[in-house]
Parts: C-alpha cells; sequence; structure tokens
C-alpha cells in the first residue's frame, strides 16, 4: 500500500512564534513545512524562500517547501542560485513547488512581467532551473534566457535534483506536470476531479517519453477542524474569504475538509481512494488558534493515517 504523506502549510506569524510553530510541526511527526509565495497579495505574507531559509537552521528532518512559487515573477538563474543555496544549508530538503499564479495581475505588473506571458515564462523557467542546477558549466538558449558557459555553485545536494512539483488544476498546469514535474499538487478540487487530472498527467508523461515512477500526487487541504461541521464552516468561509478577498461561502461543501476529526478522515480518504499519496494541510483558522489545529491534525488525522 502507497504511504500517504503529510506536510503542514503555516500562516505569517510574528517570528519567534513562526519559528516555535515550526520546531512543533517537525516535533509531531508531519514530514514537511509549507508556504506560498506571493510578492504582493491581499494579507502580508514573508517572501517564501527567505522563510524557508530561516527553518533550515531550527529543524533537521522536516522537508521544506514552497507551495508554489511564482517563477514568472523571477528570473530563473535568480531562482536556481537561490533554491540551490537553500537546499545546501537545510542539508538536501528543498521540495521546490512551482506555479503561473495570475489571480493577482498587481503584482505581475510591478515585477515588470507580462501577465500573459507567465505560463511560457514557467514552462521555459523550469527548464532553466534545472540546467543550472546540474550542469557545470551550463548553456541555455531560450525566448526569455539565454546564457552559454555558466557555473551556478555550490549543486544542490539532492541527486539528481531537488524534486519540482507543479501547482495548479489547469490543463495547462496538468500538462506541465506530466511534461515536467517530479510532482503535483492540486487546490480547490473535488476527488473525482483529481482522479481524472491524474489520467490527464500520466497520458501528458506518456505523450512526452517520462516515467512518473517515483512522481508525487499532492493536494494542498484547506482544512478546519472543530466540535462540529458548521462551527467549523463558519470559519473555513470567514478565513478564506478574508485571505483570497472573495466569497468562499459557495465553495465550502465542495472543496472544504470540514468537520469533525471523524468527517475530515473520511474526507481525506475520498481524495487517497482518488490517488492523493501526500496532503499539505493547510489550517484555516485565526492565527492564534493554528497551534491548537496542528495538534488536532497531527494527533487525529496523521497518526491515524500512518497507522493504517
Amino acid at each position: 500500500m502507497t504511504q500517504i504523506r503529510f506536510g503542514c502549510f503555516l500562516a505569517p506569524h510574528p517570528p519567534q512564534e513562526q519559528f516555535a510553530i515550526a520546531r512543533r510541526v517537525e516535533a509531531l511527526g508531519f514530514d514537511s513545512i509549507f508556504t506560498g509565495d506571493h510578492v504582493s497579495f491581499h494579507n502580508p505574507l514573508y517572501e517564501s524562500l527567505t522563510l524557508l531559509a530561516s527553518y533550515a537552521g531550527i529543524t533537521s528532518r522536516v522537508k521544506l517547501g514552497v507551495g508554489v512559487y511564482l517563477l514568472a515573477l523571477r528570473h530563473p538563474t535568480i531562482a536556481a542560485k537561490i533554491t540551490s543555496t537553500l537546499d545546501v544549508l537545510s542539508g538536501g530538503r528543498l521540495i521546490f513547488g512551482v506555479g503561473v499564479g495570475g489571480e493577482n495581475p498587481k503584482e505581475f505588473e510591478a515585477c515588470g512581467i507580462p501577465h500573459n506571458e507567465r505560463g511560457a515564462r514557467v514552462t521555459e523557467g523550469i527548464d532553466v532551473v534545472r540546467r543550472l542546477w546540474k550542469d557545470s558549466p551550463a548553456s541555455f538558449k531560450g525566448r526569455f534566457t539565454q546564457f552559454e558557459g555558466v557555473s551556478i555553485d555550490p549543486k544542490p545536494v539532492q541527486k539528481p535534483a531537488p524534486p519540482i512539483w507543479i501547482g495548479g488544476r489547469s490543463d495547462a498546469a496538468l500538462q506541465r506536470a506530466g511534461r515536467q514535474g517530479d510532482g503535483w499538487v492540486s487546490y480547490v478540487v473535488q476527488p473525482e476531479r483529481y482522479k481524472q487530472s491524474l489520467e490527464k498527467i500520466t497520458a501528458a508523461a506518456a505523450a512526452a517519453g517520462r516515467s512518473l515512477e517515483g512522481f508525487t500526487r499532492g493536494h494542498l487541504t484547506f482544512i478546519t477542524m472543530g466540535k462540529d461541521y458548521e462551527s467549523a464552516e463558519r470559519v473555513w468561509v470567514e478565513k478564506l474569504s478574508k485571505r483570497y478577498a472573495q466569497d468562499f461561502g459557495p465553495l465550502a461543501r465542495k472543496y472544504g475538509v470540514i468537520g469533525t476529526p471523524a468527517q475530515c478522515l473520511e474526507q481525506l480518504g475520498r481524495f487517497a481512494e482518488a490517488g492523493c499519496t501526500y496532503f499539505i494541510l493547510d489550517a484555516i483558522c485565526d492565527p492564534a488558534a493554528e497551534a491548537e489545529q496542528i495538534e488536532m491534525m497531527a494527533a487525529e488525522l496523521v497518526s491515524k493515517f500512518k497507522a493504517s
């Protein structure tokens, strides 16, 4: 039976609280700590790779993941340098999740990147990053990036390279995952669509002549646990509506993992049956309640999945 793994997606807190929660996540047995990524957003966010670097010295086992890095907003050569350094400093623990983004066009404007080029830039950028991670010297000639005989050192610790997980749910993202990804991370989908998406990824990989052996099938899970479904749902809708500046009320019963521990366990089980092997649990709650939610997730979900 395929082992189910669990990451923990942390909200931003004042630094010492952030570090304390990160240490506790590792102690509780989670497999990874994840953060999101935006240059500009509706709410304050730490820069993703800087935040992961801050965890490298205070943890020793957990993987450190970004879910997902908006690669189009950065020059891929700089991204390759930063991520290579982060993999070295963490002892080979980086998970480099990459996505297109686009829900906040103003951050593309601020970075001088045409919004309609973001997909093409991500596709090419992934190849640039991998080339620089692996080759010494490296050369590349693409639409957006060209160089000859360049070496970025030190190289990542992980061999042949840190895993690149592709985020998204569009057909373009699924094609990219099949052609280029070491894993895939979905969000805001139902189990039926999740299964169908994996079939599309498998077809894209086959068309590209790629094997999906070792491919990670992930899901960013917006989860709120509580004493009953109704009270947990209210929190889920309120917090996500504020985070994304849109009404999440109609989405709760379709896409949320919400309710008592037993209800949440059953909902996660449907995704596991659809093929998910890696849940990134994002506790949707007041920041002050996040630590308690993480404790509940570890006791009621992670431990029970790992024991089954």
